[in-house]
């Protein structure tokens, strides 16, 4: 087998295996754009009223974090690609019941993240079209996107092609004004030196504190990167797209978060009020008389949301495709059709509006509950991703050396290092009272999948060994 040819997935449906129309460059830009969402461009104003300056760092240590996570995901997916991703590799790592816990969990967190969307969405066109119910549009959205996502996986692909083309080219060239107008050449601007890096209280005004609060604020900011390990088994070159996609990504990512933070700080007070009431980047721009910066960036906000809830849709059906293939789920969900699990497209799409009415009807208790539940979820991922990379390594040097493409760096060194930085979010989380409830509904969540997944295991082993019985009995009185 060469370096780049890929093997076949071992979560195809049963009735007609997923397409391989995503090409290449479909790839490197889901990477990209997967993860630069609604949390970076108006989330992160929480996280730098909480932290200050220091912001910069949170970014910095969770993205550090990040890159671990994904460089691990990526040498599993390359060696062994399949639309389950992390997933898969933790049913073969550590068992079905792993498989089932991590799997299931992911989906739910994508449907209810849909829903989230959808209402952000809502909320911008209610703004430019005053008087048009918020629920219509969220199902002109979800209308949409699942109509996209019924059809051929390179539609999918174009859409999220350009969404994330626009949403990494407003980056760029928020990046772009932003460094001429800390340099002083930006018209009508001079430049603002170190002054509010180090003033108002200094670079970390609130102390550790605020930078644990913006530490864990940047952590689930992060999120979205894994889908495209989940594209990459229905691409036309699985082990090579998904290495150079994350190799790519990395870098990129880290440059437009950790900039991001650094160009803001630099040139707005972190206490202006307006960071958080219109987001940083809108701040930032009002700041240096962008006009109609508002706007603008409602816009790129706009596109933001319609891309993740395009990415959920997508993300979600496959993995439920991938958890039927493998017996985790309902066989209805697993149909393919044209090469697109349409059956679980529909049903994770009806998933994600119902969440939406459920923010209508009880916004206190029921949603909530929904949102606290998949507060942590990234987390658990994450965990699972790293005890799989840690076993499988291992087993793919005994056995197949040559399927390792993309390798972690400084293994199982490095390994470690992200699990205890995993652990210590935790720690963290459980310190805060508003992330402790999210620990504990979150933990209350994956305990209840990995009971049923554990169950399942046992039942279906058990199945598996009567059925064994009788075919060595045989053997037997056939020798004799």
């Amino acid at each position: 087998m060469s370096r780049t040819s890929a093997p076949a997935p071992v979560d195809q449906p049963v009735d007609g295996p997923l397409s391989h129309g995503l090409k290449q460059r479909h790839l490197s830009m889901i990477a990209l754009g997967g993860v630069i969402g609604a949390g970076l461009f108006v989330g992160s104003g929480a996280g730098i009223a909480a932290a200050g300056p220091s912001i910069v760092i949170a970014y910095a240590i969770s993205g550090l974090l990040v890159m671990l996570v994904m460089r691990m995901l990526g040498e599993m997916s390359a060696a062994n690609p399949a639309s389950g991703s992390f997933s898969v590799h933790a049913e073969r790592a550590i068992g079905p019941w792993a498989g089932f816990t991590a799997g299931w969990a992911f989906w739910f967190l994508l449907c209810v993240a849909v829903g989230l969307e959808g209402i952000g969405a809502a909320k911008i066109m209610t703004g430019w079209l005053p008087g048009t119910p918020e629920w219509a549009w969220v199902a002109l959205f979800m209308l949409v996107f699942c109509g996209t996502n019924l059809a051929a996986v390179k539609n999918f692909g174009e859409f999220e092609f350009w969404f994330a083309a626009l949403k990494v080219g407003a980056i760029a060239l928020f990046l772009g004004i932003g460094v001429l107008a800390i340099l002083g050449i930006l018209p009508g601007t001079d430049a603002p030196g170190t002054a509010n890096l180090t003033g108002d209280g200094g670079f970390m005004p609130n102390g550790s504190e605020g930078l644990v609060v913006g530490l864990l604020a940047s952590v689930f900011a992060y999120g979205g990167l894994e889908t495209v390990t989940i594209a990459a088994a229905e691409s036309e070159h699985p082990v090579q797209g998904v290495a150079t996609a994350v190799r790519t990504a990395m870098w990129r990512i880290a440059l437009f978060y950790i900039g991001s933070m650094a160009v803001i700080v630099t040139l707005v007070p972190w206490g202006d009020p307006k960071v958080v009431e219109k987001g940083p980047y809108v701040a930032t721009l009002d700041h240096l008389g962008i006009p109609a910066a508002g706007q603008i960036m409602n816009v790129v906000v706009l596109v933001a949301l319609l891309s993740a809830m395009n990415a959920n849709v997508y993300g979600a059906s496959r993995m439920a495709c991938s958890l039927v293939a493998r017996g985790q789920g309902p066989k209805a969900l697993g149909k393919v059709f044209g090469g697109v699990p349409r059956i679980a497209v529909l049903v994770s799409s009806v998933f994600g509006f119902a969440c939406v009415l459920l923010s209508y009807w009880r916004p206190n208790d029921v949603f909530m509950w929904l949102l606290n539940m998949i507060g942590a979820v990234i987390l658990v991922v994450w965990i699972f991703i790293a005890v799989s990379q840690l076993v499988l390594r291992r087993k793919l040097e005994r056995e197949a050396p040559e399927k390792l493409v993309v390798k972690m760096w400084l293994y199982p060194a490095l390994t470690w290092v992200a699990l205890a930085g995993m652990a210590a979010v935790f720690v963290l989380m459980a310190r805060e009272a508003d992330t402790r409830t999210q620990l504990f509904y979150t933990g209350g969540l994956v305990l209840a999948l990995a009971v049923v997944g554990y169950i399942r295991q046992v039942v279906v082993a058990a199945k598996g060994d009567a059925e064994a019985e009788p075919e060595a009995v045989d053997a037997e009185v056939g020798k004799r």
